[in-house]
């Protein structure tokens, strides 16, 4: 086995006598270690990285560790967790020193996980066809009728492609022995290739020099592989297909893989709603109408696919999505159905079945395994309770049973549940896991590991994905943790290759002729809703930042001249203003009135300004496939700074986090600005902010001028700053502020671009460009016209006399303009979500039909 060289240039940097890993690493007794043979030496395709692991030594790969985490914190990957406190926000759990196989070892796994893949698709097919295995009692009627995967509309069907899997993955433990065994087969849709090839990018950065010198197999031929699988399976054009990823949505546990791979594979990300069936066609509800979708790699339950002919309560899927690819008019990877084998159910069958179909042995073997719908199987498993595992049979993820781990009445309830519904248990012997290093801030400690490896079906046959994802177990506890699926973390697989391989890279297939093209027209109408109100709530966190660091000066500012009353009035001009302050009791000594405002807008649940960055990163995180790497950070920054800022409340530097979060807020706008094309999406952004910014702008200036007593009374300072408009004004009449003056900078001056005449001109040319985009009646669009009336509203004010004052009315001249203005922005925004966000399915026109090639 091959032994890579690691370069001298890799010193420890700890002072002293040197570090040695195998004195630091102590393995577990009675388990099989990946790294140490039973004698204490290390095995010889790990002895090259265990060498420049000592060169490099704790000190310095904890600095590059931290790099690595600052990394997946950057990247946003995440994994969802139902229940747990962190949310959508739990990040990814990696460790920074990789499983390795050598090349040898590695190539019987492959070998084994292409013949099961393939046994697995052929088992799919005479159960969802002539069922010979039932009838020739090789599989029992009653582990077929008994699970609720065995979708009934899908017998007789045969997909596209002529196959049901085109996607694989099995859970492999190896056991004391050292032999590799399969714990669990994943037909439905497996999870975990694209953690798999971040973990690669992140790890392969932090230990670069390993990863060159050891010539790791690289693992994006297997996503070229899946890429063309997606394109093979089109039932129209293959050159250049409409391929889709159907997700759950954001709340579903891998959502990160989801966009990740989406993204990675050049295919739109879509939701259930997103789609619709018209004459048994799949439709994408894009901008510019229905376009027709050739492939959707599915990512959502079978179950959960279609409501009209699986389960009805069903939110995720698309109505009609079965029927349309029984007629062969959507291709899906993996077909429907594919979950009935997902899961431990047939394990014990296995070897019957590889006999039965192939007439071949199985490279891979199962875990001992008892299914307990035979009476046998079940007899079995309730007297030998105590060494096994139970686990659910079909597919269902719940955590599996340590029989030697229950307690005497925990036990009996146990062969209570069994007895009651044997159908649903398997009995699985799994004496121990294999064992491997993990860094920690204690040092390197031992831990159990379960890997999963993939495959994908392609022109040549099953091609293995070289690598997989090493899940780790949370405790060094044998029977506690020897089959966590992934709580303790997980990591990068390495493959080996020998020395005497030579580096050849791999001849790419011809890829088809591109049709050039400018514009993006598969933009799903929900992407478009989202992208408007992601412009909104950061246009309003920007505005609500800006006051609340106005309020807090002004406040400081009263309080420090021993002016209590006017700190009070201040806070009522910055509601009247917009901003959102605590009710007054009466109670609360007015010094602490500066805190009590702070406290108010770090409540996420309210409408303060940490309210407000929660709805927006809720926004963010449907649009995870649709920013940059750059935008995503920036963004999630906000999240950050209102920790920051929680954590320099009461006595701290609350303005600099106020700053620094402007500082951010301004950054995204320069990113959407700089980064982004010009298409719908942009458009979309913008106009979200040029709306939200043009209502906020005649409120403000509405709250500013309402129930006073002249001009005098009107917090014309107040305005300017928030707007950011001192310096032009001061630049403009180099005298004090004059309402006049204001009102036209901040109302009228097209030039200006935080004034609401600039956002409602730049407002009337983004309507112009959507309304080109779809069918061309000649007539102004809705939106269009009320555009039209908005901007020659504001063209045609004259400022001199909207800011008189009367004094029986006030400044009666400009709210009345402010109130139509506001009522007209408002409408714009309903019609712009009538007109491209609410797609009722009458409403869409249908694009042109593709001829067949």
């Amino acid at each position: 086995m091959g032994e890579g060289k690691i370069p001298r240039r890799l010193r420890s940097r700890v002072e002293g006598p040197a570090w040695a890993f195998n004195t630091a690493y102590h393995p577990l007794p009675g388990a099989f270690d990946e790294v140490m043979a039973p004698g204490g030496a290390v095995r010889p395709h790990w002895k090259g990285f265990i060498d420049g692991i000592d060169r490099l030594g704790p000190e310095e790969l904890a600095r590059r560790w931290d790099m690595g985490q600052r990394l997946i914190r950057d990247n946003g990957v995440t994994y969802n967790v139902y229940g747990d406190p962190a949310g959508l926000d739990r990040p990814w759990r990696l460790d920074p020193l990789p499983l390795i196989l050598s090349a040898e070892e590695w190539a019987g796994l492959a070998k084994g996980i292409e013949q099961r893949a393939d046994l697995l698709d052929s088992v799919l097919a005479d159960l969802y066809g002539e069922r010979s295995l039932v009838g020739r009692g090789v599989i029992p009627p009653s582990a077929l009728h008994a699970n609720p995967a065995f979708l009934r509309p899908c017998h007789g069907w045969l997909p596209a492609g002529g196959h049901w899997l085109h996607h694989y993955a099995a859970d492999l433990v190896r056991g004391p022995d050292g032999e590799w065994r399969v714990l669990s087969d994943r037909t439905e849709s497996p999870s975990g290739a694209g953690y798999a090839l971040e973990n690669r990018t992140i790890v392969s950065r932090v230990l670069s020099e390993f990863h060159r010198s050891l010539q790791v197999e690289r693992l994006w031929p297997f996503f070229e592989g899946l890429r063309r699988s997606l394109q093979n399976l089109s039932v129209r054009h293959r050159d250049d297909p409409r391929m889709v990823l159907l997700t759950p949505g954001p709340y579903n546990a891998t959502y990160f893989e989801h966009a990740f791979l989406a993204r990675q594979l050049g295919v739109t990300l879509v939701q259930g709603e997103d789609l619709t069936v018209r004459d048994n066609t799949v439709y994408l509800k894009a901008l510019t109408g229905l376009q027709q979708v050739d492939v959707i790699f599915r990512r959502t339950g079978g179950t959960w696919c279609d409501p009209l002919e699986l389960r009805g309560d069903s939110q995720l899927g698309v109505a009609g999505l079965l029927q349309s690819a029984r007629r062969g008019n959507v291709a899906l990877l993996n077909a429907i159905g594919t979950g009935l084998l997902d899961g431990a159910s047939l394990l014990g069958f296995m070897p019957a079945l590889a006999r039965s179909l192939r007439d071949e042995h199985l490279i891979l073997p199962s875990v001992p395994s008892w299914w307990c719908g035979e009476p046998a199987a079940l007899d079995y498993v309730l007297k030998n309770l105590e060494r096994l595992v139970i686990r659910p049979a079909f597919g269902r993820r719940d955590q599996p049973v340590i029989g030697a781990a229950l307690s005497g009445a925990q036990a009996a309830q146990m062969r209570a549940a069994i007895a009651a519904r044997p159908w649903d248990w398997v009995g699985q012997e799994v004496r121990t896991t294999s064992t491997l290093p993990v860094w920690s801030a204690e040092g390197i400690e031992p831990r159990h590991c379960v890997l999963r490896v993939f495959a994908v079906r392609t022109e040549k046959g099953w091609q293995a994905m070289p690598g997989g994802l090493a899940r780790l177990s949370s405790e060094r506890d044998l029977l506690a943790s020897r089959l966590q699926t992934g709580g303790g973390g997980s990591k990068d697989v390495w493959i080996a290759a020998p020395p005497q391989r030579l580096t050849v890279s791999a001849v790419r297939p011809q890829a088809p002729a591109v049709r050039l093209t400018r514009e993006n027209r598969d933009l799903p109408s929900r992407v478009a809703d989202n992208m408007f109100w992601l412009g909104r709530y950061l246009e309003r966190c920007e505005a609500t930042t800006r006051l609340l660091r106005a309020a807090l000066v002004r406040i400081e500012d009263s309080l420090a001249e021993g002016d209590s009353a006017q700190a009070l009035a201040m806070i009522r001009t910055m509601a009247a203003l917009g901003l959102s302050v605590p009710e007054e009791d009466g109670t609360e000594p007015v010094e602490a009135l500066a805190d009590r405002l702070v406290a108010h807008h770090l409540a996420s649940d309210g409408l303060g300004l940490a309210g407000c960055v929660e709805r927006l990163l809720r926004i963010v995180v449907h649009l995870r496939d649709r920013l940059s790497n750059d935008t995503w950070r920036a963004l999630h920054l906000l999240k950050d700074e209102i920790g920051l800022l929680a954590a320099e409340a009461g006595g701290g530097d609350v303005l600099g986090r106020l700053n620094a979060m402007v500082l951010t807020m301004q950054a995204v706008s320069g990113l959407a600005m700089e980064s982004m094309t010009r298409g719908p999406q942009w458009l979309f952004l913008d106009s979200g902010r040029r709306v939200e910014r043009a209502i906020a702008m005649v409120e403000m200036v509405s709250g500013a001028l309402a129930d006073v007593e002249g001009e005098a009374m009107v917090p014309l300072d107040l305005l300017l700053e928030t707007w950011d408009s001192v310096m032009t004004y001061r630049s403009r009449y180099l005298s004090t502020p004059r309402l006049a003056g204001v009102l036209d900078l901040l109302l009228c001056d097209e030039a200006n671009p935080r004034s609401l005449g600039f956002q409602l001109a730049t407002l009337e040319g983004h309507m112009n460009r959507l309304a080109a985009m779809g069918e061309h009646s000649g007539f102004y669009k809705p939106e269009q016209k009320l555009m039209t009336v908005l901007c020659g509203t504001i063209r045609t004010t004259d400022v001199m006399v909207v800011s008189r004052f009367d004094r029986d009315g006030g400044y009666h001249d400009a709210l009345r303009l402010l109130d139509m203005l506001r009522s007209r922005l408002w409408e714009l925004s309903e019609q712009v979500s009538r007109t491209y966000f609410i797609h009722a399915q009458w409403r869409l026109p249908t694009a042109p039909m593709e001829e067949l090639a």
